[in-house]
């Protein structure tokens, strides 16, 4: 009798260790236009390979990096037309903000800017065409 209490008690220790020693993780990451100017811009909508979706343009013009926006996936291929603001050299600032959270309360915040990255954010996407060619 005395090893099967001594192996349940060794398998709830264990047990418990594990459950104490668990963590989740979660992060959530917001990206923003801040700044820039109203633009309306057309091209063909493209994963970037870096992550994330781009705007990229046949004619050799801008790429733009597009943020924001929902279900861009849906959207690779096609022809759009982006209303939003438009970041340059001059006007803008992509800003990034990540925070992380454990389920011990710890929270960690991650403030950053690009600058000289030209970004679109998605205020409105109309699509022109099913295809860019």
């Amino acid at each position: 009798m005395k090893p099967i209490i001594t192996a349940c008690l060794a398998a709830l220790w264990v047990t418990a260790a594990a459950a104490q020693t668990t963590e989740t993780t979660r992060t959530k990451t917001k990206v923003r236009v801040d700044g820039g100017k109203e633009v309306t811009v057309s091209g063909c909508v493209a994963e970037n390979p870096n992550g994330g979706y781009m705007l990229t343009n046949n004619s050799g013009g801008m790429e733009y990096a597009l943020v924001g926006g929902d279900d861009m996936a849906k959207h690779v291929g096609h022809r759009v037309e982006v209303k939003g603001k438009a970041t340059d050299a001059d006007h803008g600032k992509v800003k990034i903000e990540s925070k992380e959270k454990t389920n011990r309360a710890d929270t960690t915040h991650e403030k950053s800017e690009l600058k000289g990255v030209h970004a679109l954010s998605v205020k409105s996407l109309k699509m022109i065409a099913s295809s860019c060619r």
